[in-house]
């Protein structure tokens, strides 16, 4: 590698976008795939509006999908939304060299192993992102607040990718947290987002407040906290027993907030139902534990789409 690493983002929306920016800035070559905005993109970059400042850029090559790589990058940002209807490692083959390691910024528990079995010799590096930021028109983002990074080597340990990246990216502003256990990461993001994501599209788009201060609502999210404690445990991952009273009360303190699979469903685009709520339901079953209050909101999801099938 050169000592500043040529990066390839995959999934340039609002977060492959930020964090392709930051990389930018902090002197990588960047290059994007996109499955639409392409014209807009190649002629005019990536507006990103920031409350650090403007970090526009020009990316230094722009493909579509099926467009044969110029070279293969040393570090992949695979940023799409986790889907059924979507191969992610179908989506990254063609740009995948011998040395590239395959980073993840995605949404989502167990949704390492389909890419790690994929490509057994590339190193995989999962992260969580902590970030308000949306894509606001084609090829225009905007960045709200927030924006820390918890990487880790999949599936557990800090390797010498991890520790560069974590140098480029607080280079750049943002703060980075290295950790020997990511899959506990991600079970600790879980535990807010299988309660609040699904909740907000059954309550049709509602934001934090809304769902909390409804009569029974916050019972409901406490007790789908809960039983997502009950499968992480299960899963060799204790969480502290104060968890579900720091989440509400942590949320409470948060203006009303629309999370992502709310804005996905008020603008009739596909929600990660399966990477955030589904798979922790499959992951009970595996060990027998009951969790009657996400089984519930997951059927009730499954209903929802039925019904938006067939209008």
């Amino acid at each position: 590698m050169t000592d500043k690493p040529e990066v390839l983002v995959v999934g340039a929306g609002a977060i492959g976008s930020f964090y392709g920016a930051l990389l930018k800035r902090a002197g990588c070559r960047v290059s994007l795939v996109l499955r639409s905005e392409y014209e807009v993109v190649k002629d005019h970059g990536i507006r990103v509006n920031s409350t650090m400042g403007d970090l526009s850029f020009q990316p230094d090559n722009v493909y579509r999908d099926g467009d044969t790589p110029r070279e293969t990058p040393d570090y992949l940002f695979l940023c799409v939304k986790v889907l059924p209807q979507t191969d992610r490692a179908a989506l990254v083959r063609p740009w995948m060299g011998k040395e590239t390691a395959l980073v993840l910024i995605e949404n989502g528990i167990d949704i390492e192993r389909e890419l790690a079995e994929a490509f057994p010799d590339n190193p995989l590096i999962s992260c969580l992102a902590f970030i308000a930021v949306s894509r606001t028109d084609p090829g225009v983002v905007e960045h709200t607040s927030y924006g820390q990074l918890v990487m880790g080597r999949y599936p557990q340990g800090v390797d010498d990718h991890c520790e560069r990246l974590s140098s480029l990216f607080t280079g750049a502003g943002i703060k980075v947290k290295l950790t020997e256990a990511v899959v506990r990461e991600r079970w600790r993001k879980c535990l807010w987002n299988t309660a609040f994501n699904p909740l907000s599209v059954i309550a049709n788009g509602a934001d934090t407040k809304t769902m909390l201060d409804a009569k029974g609502g916050e019972y409901l999210i406490r007790a789908m906290i809960s039983e997502v404690m009950d499968v992480a445990a299960a899963d060799g991952y204790q969480m502290s027993k104060d968890a579900v009273d720091k989440l509400i009360e942590g949320t409470r303190k948060m203006p009303p907030y629309k999370n992502s699979m709310a804005l996905d469903y008020l603008n009739n685009r596909p929600i990660e139902r399966d990477a955030i709520l589904g798979n922790v339901v499959e992951i009970a079953k595996r060990y027998n534990i009951e969790v009657p209050h996400l089984n519930t909101v997951l059927v009730t999801l499954k209903m929802r789409e039925a019904l938006s099938d067939t209008s």
